[in-house]
């Protein structure tokens, strides 16, 4: 188009104009990028650099004082809280979730804390037995972003005679178990008490045990103190156990007893057969038989297992056997499949809990033990191998059951 030459000059000078905005604007973002980054480096370094002379500072002659960084620990504290979050199915039960935490509550546990004042009275003319949980006292806060809510699980546990042999029953770490097979008779669970370390419940349990004279002798009063988790995932801060037969439970007698170290308690065994199929990464779980015993004979009791597998503390599915009527040697003969997503088969787990039910009542259910297998613990490698040295080919193999 025919133009003037002052206005070519004109049209040249506004776009040089516009050039140099634009690159005066990209220099001064890359100079705040560039800073900011420096910054943010800076600061990381000196937290470390603080806690590291605070660290040093504590450990010397004690000459010098600085108030230690506690940035390094609310990051910690904020990556556990997340990753606990974020380990959780939005699409599980709550029975799936407290089968999950039951199983897993006792692990890391090196330190216990505090301890339980409680009474007993057993009425000898009703056979009545009474357990009362007063207080817990003395319990240590380690959590960094949530308060305490404790609160006592009760459970009477029952002990076959001191005879009774179960071959091949080893525990977590590969030793053999002692000869006593238990059964939980009775279990409760007092209310919650938010935001104390020293609660005081107040909560009062009865039951009716049978008229024989070695009753008591082989009843032991097992109380787990455990921190109420909203995703069912409790955690055990300790346990108190009192064999009955060492008390003068005449009269109420109050007790206070130091808490500790929770332990599992072995209640049967279960046959488990695993086959796994690699071209279409496929598992298979057989439930074949379980052996448990009981003190009271019910004809309308049940067993049924849930069984699941897990990937990283996530659980991928789970599925339910049928339910068969309870005896001392449960037969099932239930096999049941898992497809499997594409990842490393070493780092699953297989987890199964038995549960006793009734089935002239509705949601009445109580978990009888659990058990896991994979390669996340030593005493289970043995079979996990098994199988995978007999690809396509099922392997059996009996497993303790625990709670």
């Amino acid at each position: 188009m025919p133009f003037s030459d002052t206005v070519k000059y004109c049209i040249l000078g506004v776009s040089v104009m516009l050039l140099l905005l634009a690159l005066g604007i990209l220099a001064w973002q890359a100079f705040r990028c560039w800073t900011q980054t420096h910054t943010t480096f800076t600061l990381q370094d000196t937290g470390n650099t603080n806690q590291l002379c605070s660290d040093e500072m504590s450990t010397g002659t004690g000459q010098y004082s600085a108030a230690p960084s506690t940035k390094v620990a609310e990051i910690n504290a904020e990556a556990d809280r997340l990753s606990r979050c974020l380990s959780q199915d939005p699409l599980s039960s709550s029975e799936s979730s407290q089968v999950e935490g039951d199983l897993e509550e006792q692990a890391n546990i090196k330190r216990v804390d505090g301890s339980l004042r409680f009474s007993v009275y057993y009425d000898q003319l009703q056979s009545c037995l009474v357990v009362t949980i007063l207080q817990v006292g003395g319990l240590l806060d380690h959590s960094q972003t949530l308060s305490l809510q404790p609160f006592v699980k009760i459970r009477l546990m029952w002990a076959e005679s001191e005879g009774v042999e179960l071959e091949g029953c080893k525990d977590e770490e590969g030793e053999e178990m002692p000869p006593v097979l238990w059964t939980v008779m009775r279990q409760w669970q007092t209310r919650i008490v938010k935001g104390s370390c020293n609660p005081v419940f107040g909560d009062q349990f009865s039951c009716v045990l049978p008229r024989d004279k070695d009753t008591l002798h082989r009843i032991v009063l097992r109380m787990e103190v455990r921190d109420f988790d909203k995703f069912s995932r409790h955690t055990a801060l300790g346990e108190v156990r009192v064999p009955l037969r060492q008390l003068n439970m005449s009269y109420p007698l109050e007790l206070q007893e130091d808490l500790q170290i929770p332990q599992k308690d072995l209640v049967g065994k279960v046959l488990l057969s695993l086959k796994f199929l690699p071209t279409s990464q496929r598992l298979e779980i057989g439930l074949l038989k379980v052996k448990t015993i009981f003190t009271e004979i019910c004809p309308d009791a049940a067993l049924y297992a849930r069984i699941s597998v897990q990937y990283n503390q996530s659980r991928l599915r789970y599925q339910k056997t049928s339910a068969v009527s309870r005896c001392l040697v449960t037969v099932f003969n239930e096999v049941l499949m898992f497809s499997l997503p594409e990842f490393p088969l070493e780092q699953c787990k297989i987890m199964v809990s038995i549960y006793e039910t009734r089935r002239t009542r509705k949601a009445t259910k109580q978990l009888m033990g659990q058990l896991t297998v994979g390669k996340e613990k030593a005493a289970e490698d043995e079979h996990w191998n098994l199988m995978m040295r007999s690809i396509r080919q099922p392997v059996a193999k009996w497993h303790s059951l625990m709670i």
